[in-house]
């Protein structure tokens, strides 16, 4: 805020106008030349039933200012303008937002001090495990059971010999579940497990369903309290996961040969008693996830899951579990990948909110537990589109008050460029250095550190291609993610209403490379860029910011495909 000419006004208005521009003040103005303006307090929304108790732990976060240089303003006139309402909360920020998976095939973690220090860094604050279709297989106590066949069906409805997993194993290749729970105390972070469903279908005693519930809650008395969330199985109703189809031959529960959203419920309800009996006598509190479908229904299964689900289970869960990755697996272009965020999160929470109506249940927390996106055959995945796409779906997320949410994943492997990992397992062919992490790792850490913890509306015209994504800190500063999807530059005019401004803004830009075509492998923050042929510059947590005064308007320059990070001070 312009303070007003003192010899316009006495030094006892000048002590008034500083005590009514505090934030949040009832009724607040502010003075800007012989203009009175109110400035209007915050006031928080009740919290969606899709957020719910995902928000019970959070917590205001104050900004530090960076280092900054300076910097002058663009003189050319803005092509766009966002403006955004600091009075007006969307949502309280779920720090469950910013989760990731890990696997049992990324090895032991606490090994990689590298690694460890990453994910440290960009605090994903809860991390999913075992995740992944190996849920379905895995065995947490490191004991195959005696009722387990020695076959399975694969995707294509083949009987391929089984393989299962261990949660004792401490070879160098994989995560025993000790590890993994080092890991998350080295970390910071907190779990999501999902226990293994499929044995509870291709078991062979009299009862699979209870003894595969009783392993659950076995591990839940193991665990003793550690983690609070966890989910039934994994993709059940996918053909490629384990227990999808069984063997009648050997089933002595008379359960059908496809798995549907039906028994599912049936067998979800049997679990969730004796987990939560087992929480019960260890003092623990637990909330238990069942699965439900997206939109988009690729089998029979998928039609009428939801559906049988909540008719068998009613409100049994405690939250409701899906995944989307988003785009298809063709080689889409970054105009196609680029829509995706805006359509889909959107398209996924009315389907949600559409089927709990007609199913008669409970609007309940929205775990997105497993997102990305599959576009395959220029490196898509690996790219500085993908760390935009995961930009956007974050702020997308956040607009349609999902709960929680946990990237696919934290590494997995080259595959010719289609890596869905957030960082290399070191087998790309022009860069070994293991744990570099993809441009998606710096988009995600700069959208958590300098995004507020409360989201607040904003809007854009000029434009179709920028997003804007705004936020408040409880130390009182403003936030707005500036997201330009499309090929053209342009130059952006950012208005905060109902916000009394201090001095600077403070901001920062990723844009990609010039290798790859559209698919730059890169990442470059604020002009620094990576010594290596991929990934982001090893600095980037002592990148100084950009910097320019607020008075005479917040302004910057958007470069084709890019992300601005921006933060403005607040009048103290």
């Amino acid at each position: 805020m312009k303070l007003p000419n003192p010899t316009k006004y006495c030094f006892i208005c000048l002590l008034a106008l500083a005590a009514c521009s505090k934030k949040g003040s009832p009724g607040a103005t502010s003075i800007n030349g012989d203009t009175t303006v109110t400035i209007k307090p915050q006031t928080d929304p009740a919290i969606a039933p899709t957020a719910g108790f995902f928000l019970n732990d959070w917590a205001g976060k104050t900004f530090t200012t960076p280092a900054y240089a300076d910097t002058t303003k663009p003189s050319a006139t803005a092509t766009v303008t966002i403006n955004v309402d600091y009075s007006n909360v969307v949502t309280k920020v779920s720090k469950y937002l910013f989760g990731n998976n890990t696997n049992p095939y990324t090895g032991q973690l606490v090994t990689e001090p590298v690694l460890i220090n990453n994910i440290k860094t960009l605090s994903p604050n809860i991390l999913r495990f075992p995740g992944g279709n190996i849920s379905s297989v895995y065995f947490w106590n490191g004991q195959i059971p005696a009722d387990v066949p020695a076959n399975l069906y694969d995707s294509n409805g083949n009987v391929v010999s089984a393989e299962y997993w261990m949660g004792n194993n401490t070879a160098g290749w994989t995560l025993s579940l000790d590890n993994y729970y080092n890991a998350l105390q080295q970390t910071n972070s907190t779990g999501i497990i999902t226990v293994n469903y499929g044995y509870a279908r291709y078991g062979t005693s009299a009862h699979p369903d209870q003894v595969a519930a009783h392993l659950a809650a076995n591990w839940v008395r193991y665990d003793n309290g550690r983690t609070k969330y966890w989910e039934i199985g994994n993709e059940s109703g996918g053909p490629w996961q384990a227990g999808y189809q069984i063997d009648l031959s050997q089933n002595k529960d008379g359960q059908p040969k496809i798995i549907t959203g039906t028994l599912y419920g049936t067998h979800f309800k049997v679990f969730a008693d004796s987990m939560r009996n087992a929480a019960k006598q260890i003092g623990a509190q637990i909330e238990i996830g069942a699965q439900i479908t997206n939109p988009v229904s690729y089998f029979s299964v998928d039609l009428t899951w939801n559906s049988g689900l909540f008719a068998s289970a009613g409100n049994y869960p405690d939250f409701y579990i899906v995944h989307d990755y988003y785009t298809g697996q063709d080689n889409e272009n970054a105009a196609t990948i680029l829509a995706t965020p805006v359509t889909e999160s959107k398209a996924i929470m009315t389907w949600v909110n559409s089927t709990e109506q007609k199913g008669g249940v409970t609007s309940k927390p929205i775990a997105l537990t497993e997102w990305n996106l599959t576009a395959m055959g220029s490196d898509q995945m690996v790219s500085n589109i993908a760390g935009i796409h995961a930009t956007m779906v974050l702020g997308e997320l956040l607009k349609n008050n999902f709960g929680m949410a946990s990237r696919w994943d934290l590494a997995n492997g080259w595959n010719g460029g289609d890596d869905q990992g957030m960082f290399s397992m070191g087998d790309e062919p022009d860069n070994a250095t293991k744990w570099n992490p993809r441009p998606a790792f710096y988009h995600m850490y700069y959208f958590q550190k300098y995004f507020g913890d409360r989201m607040v509306n904003s809007t854009v015209s000029g434009s179709s291609d920028v997003f804007s994504y705004a936020s408040s800190f409880t130390s009182g500063q403003a936030g707005v993610v500036v997201v330009n999807r499309g090929l053209a530059s342009q130059v952006v005019n950012v208005n905060i209403q109902n916000f009394a401004p201090g001095t600077r803004y403070y901001y920062y830009v990723l844009v990609g490379g010039t290798d790859n075509g559209e698919f730059s492998r890169k990442v470059y923050i604020n002009g620094t860029g990576p010594s290596l042929a991929s990934g982001g510059p090893a600095n980037y947590t002592q990148i100084t910011a950009k910097a320019a005064l607020i008075q005479g308007g917040i302004k910057v320059a958007s470069p084709p495909r890019s992300v601005i990070f921006i933060v403005a001070d607040a009048k103290k």
